[in-house]
């Protein structure tokens, strides 16, 4: 196929070449809407594509981004990360899509690949294993953006939610209900965000004055927490709630459940803190802590931008949003 340039597009719309350039990077000021016509037309005449590659070079941008998820299994990170594509795609801008699944070697390599493919900027669930990496990237003002979860000494725009508040809102309702003994389980406390949870849960008991079973806090890896189920139920007084950290946590639980025949909520009441898109529709339905996913995510898009556009325009920081407690049929009773 023959290789269209602006020149045949400046040619066949009767204006010149530098007035094509303007109109490809948008630069419509002194552009009249006749003119702009014309090359539109031209454009669609030829069947013209802007080298891409060439632009970004011209211009030191490449008009891409990277978004490095920590587990795209999660349905939050599914949300934010669909959040972040449909703001950039409103500014003509592509993202690249990273998964880690929690692994700082998997993370490292793939912001090394972003940075090799000259993005304009980085959308980092971190997990907080690659500090002196991080750090390179700040101290170089490379536009970087923290969702989900901080890394604690770093200053870096971080958009997350208020975790600790959240949870403890959560225990104070079982409470309510009656419930006692009320277990948290979660994956490794190795990030800010299940630091944060179990820390609301812990300081929700001693508040309410029901500390005392440190077996009732449960950390463990997914496919371990079964096994951890097992043992918290052989004991003489099992918990008569469950919270649980996030969605992979749920289903561990939910399975345990089945299999146990344990009725909910009669005799085990379940709260979890996610964006479960089937709560409502599960027989109970299910008692959540719902995150702003969506606004999470066009947060986080809009503060890259900010970076990319105007470098060093502003001070980093904590950018928290409020989750809402939505409850349903699993802890005991519904909201009016």
């Amino acid at each position: 196929m023959e290789k269209i340039t602006i020149a045949d597009v400046a040619s066949k719309a009767g204006v010149s070449k530098s007035t094509v350039s303007q109109f490809l990077n948008q630069r419509y000021e002194y552009m009249g809407t006749d003119t702009r016509k014309k090359i539109e037309e031209a454009i669609a005449a030829l069947g013209y594509r802007p080298n891409a590659l060439a632009r970004g070079l011209k211009q030191k941008r490449t008009s891409t981004i990277g978004v490095i998820v920590a587990n795209i299994m999660v349905h939050l990170s599914t949300e934010i990360c669909r959040a972040i594509e449909d703001f950039f795609q409103e500014q003509d801008m592509n993202v690249i899509l990273c998964n880690t699944d929690e692994d700082a070697d998997k993370e490292k390599k793939y912001i090394e690949m972003l940075l090799a493919k000259q993005v304009d900027g980085i959308i980092l669930f971190p997990t907080g294993n690659n500090g002196a990496l991080y750090k390179k990237l700040i101290k170089q003002q490379f536009p970087l953006v923290f969702v989900d979860r901080k890394v604690e000494g770093l200053k870096v725009d971080t958009v997350v939610v208020n975790n600790r508040e959240s949870v403890y809102e959560a225990v104070s309702h079982l409470h309510s209900q009656g419930h006692r003994r009320i277990a948290m389980i979660a994956p490794p406390l190795t990030i800010s965000s299940r630091m944060e949870r179990m820390e609301g849960y812990k300081q929700a008991l001693k508040d309410l004055g029901l500390e005392g079973d440190p077996e009732l806090g449960i950390s463990a890896e997914i496919p371990n927490i079964r096994s951890r189920l097992e043992l918290l139920f052989a004991k003489d007084r099992v918990p008569t709630a469950i919270i649980g950290a996030n969605d992979l946590v749920l289903l561990e639980v939910l399975d345990f459940v089945k299999q146990r025949a344990i009725r909910v909520p009669e005799e085990l009441a379940l709260i979890v803190f996610d964006n479960i898109p089937f709560a409502h529709l599960s027989t109970p339905s299910l008692t959540t802590i719902s995150q702003p996913s969506k606004d999470m995510g066009r947060k986080a898009a809009e503060l890259l931008l900010q970076q990319i556009r105007t470098p060093g325009e502003s001070e980093p920081k904590e950018h928290r949003f409020e989750c809402r407690l939505i409850i349903r049929e699993s802890s005991g009773r519904t909201s009016p």
